[in-house]
């Protein structure tokens, strides 16, 4: 099957999700979209109600751009119609009473095309993404993968990222993210892993879930499904381990350094990442921080259990690079750590550690941006991470966000001696930090994703320009 074959017909697809069909029951369905700017020649339109718009408004887009399936709500049928007029020929649109839902059955009814695909899935509060490339990276030497790209892991992003699987896959490694309750379960229904992982249980999201057992059980439903026959790993050291593994019908281990089979040490080499030793193999393996070192040997166990030889798994993860805003290295007169695709507690306080733990002769600047979607937990957890930040090695500390303020409050009473900042708009945030920052410094970078943060190192690091831009 080749990336622009049919995957459905119009016809095929109402059928798949118990539809109406109008218009062309022929009209041929290559690529499955939720953004009408990405429908194109043979794709299907699935029309999504958001938060700030309405995908049933972009229709007619859709079909301009060449689509030539949508599938919208029945109870929409009247307004799309109205202004649509009549279909062009070669196109058609399957009238649903939800478009999600169906969009979630026609996934999982072309996923089970491929009964000998081994389905990994991975979720966790934080390190998901990372472990997903990581196992990807080393499964992938060895035999044909397929994943998500980027964290397209979300009740939409999986399923559209499920119309990538063709017969010659052998392995799919996908991540699967929840920010609500029912989420995980209508994922583990699309994608039915094999072999599931949870990297820990944080607070990520607490503020829209409710609290860390809600999290907890959300998490777990990721194992769902199992009937005896799948495998499932949960971190050693997770408070939630017990609760997580409990009457779950299957094979339940633990991973991490003590006990993943296999993983007989790392030496730290500070921002270049570790030097790992594996069976018996020997590598390098390039993503600093202890944090990064659990995904990789959380990839470790899932690749050793998809049968991936030491000699492959060493290969790939030796090869693997940070994604943008992930614990990215970026070196010029002055070094950055851009660690702000995102940001909880747990994933803060592993940053001004690696940032603490290198051997460095310069100053250290500490920017910490607010953590978002914690709601009615937003202030204990930036006043722990600003108690964290007082007791840094860093000698700058510049707190951004109004959600700050609890933890520039906190670092001043832990006894920080050095420059303390904090800001709410950005650009005097920027001249402070480049007031301050000199040649030979190391800073750190750290927030969730909508403070945008990685516009610093702009000017930090003039090279970095290019990168944040190709990655917006």
């Amino acid at each position: 099957m080749t990336d622009d074959a049919v995957l459905y017909s119009a016809a095929d697809a109402a059928a798949a999700v118990g539809g109406i069909l109008v218009g062309d029951a022929r009209a041929p369905i290559a690529r499955v979209v939720s953004d009408s700017r990405k429908a194109g020649p043979r794709s299907l339109y699935v029309a999504l109600p958001g938060e700030r718009v309405d995908g049933h408004d972009y229709v007619k887009a859709a079909f301009e751009a060449g689509a030539s399936c949508v599938f919208a709500r029945a109870d929409r049928r009247a307004a799309v119609e109205t202004v649509l007029g009549p279909l062009g020929a070669g196109a058609s649109i399957v009238y649903v009473e939800d478009a999600l839902a169906a969009l979630q059955t026609l996934a999982r009814d072309y996923r089970r095309r491929f009964p000998s695909l081994l389905r990994i899935g991975i979720t966790g509060s934080s390190g998901k993404t990372t472990t997903k490339e990581c196992a990807a990276a080393a499964i992938g030497r060895g035999r044909s993968v397929v994943l998500n790209p980027g964290n397209l892991n979300s009740d939409i992003g999986l399923p559209l990222s499920v119309f990538s699987i063709r017969a010659s896959h052998e392995v799919g490694v996908f991540e699967m993210g929840m920010n609500r309750i029912g989420e995980m379960g209508e994922l583990a229904t699309v994608y039915e892993p094999d072999v599931a992982l949870v990297t820990n249980v944080g607070t990520a999201h607490v503020g829209v879930v409710g609290s860390r057992d809600r999290i907890a059980e959300e998490k777990k439903s990721i194992f769902s499904l199992f009937d005896g026959r799948q495998a499932g790993f949960v971190w050693e050291d997770d408070d939630y381990n017990a609760f997580l593994k409990k009457d779950v019908r299957g094979e339940m281990r633990d991973f991490g350094p003590r006990s993943t089979s296999g993983f007989k040490g790392a030496r730290e080499l500070g921002l270049d990442g570790y030097e790992i030793d594996w069976e018996g193999v020997h590598f390098r393996f390039p993503l600093p921080g202890s944090h990064n070192l659990l995904d990789a040997i959380a990839a470790m166990a899932l690749a050793s259990r998809a049968g991936s030889s030491p000699a492959d798994i060493a290969a790939g993860l030796s090869s693997v690079a940070p994604l943008f805003g992930r614990s990215e290295i970026l070196r010029g007169e002055a070094t950055v750590v851009r660690d702000c695709y995102n940001a909880n507690p747990d994933s803060v306080e592993a940053a001004v550690e690696l940032c603490d733990s290198v051997s460095w002769t310069g100053r250290r600047a500490y920017v910490l941006g607010s953590m978002l979607e914690l709601g009615s937990e937003s202030e204990a957890a930036h006043r722990r991470i600003g108690a964290a930040a007082g007791r840094s090695a860093a000698q700058a500390l510049f707190f951004f966000g109004e959600e700050t303020r609890p933890a520039f409050e906190e670092a001043r009473l832990a006894g920080f001696r050095g420059l303390v900042v904090f800001e709410t708009d950005f650009d005097r945030l920027r001249g402070s930090v480049e007031a301050y920052v000199r040649p030979g410094d190391l800073v750190l970078l750290k927030a969730s994703r909508g403070m945008e943060l990685e516009r610093l190192s702009d000017s930090l690091v003039p090279a970095a320009r290019a990168e944040a831009s190709d990655a917006s």
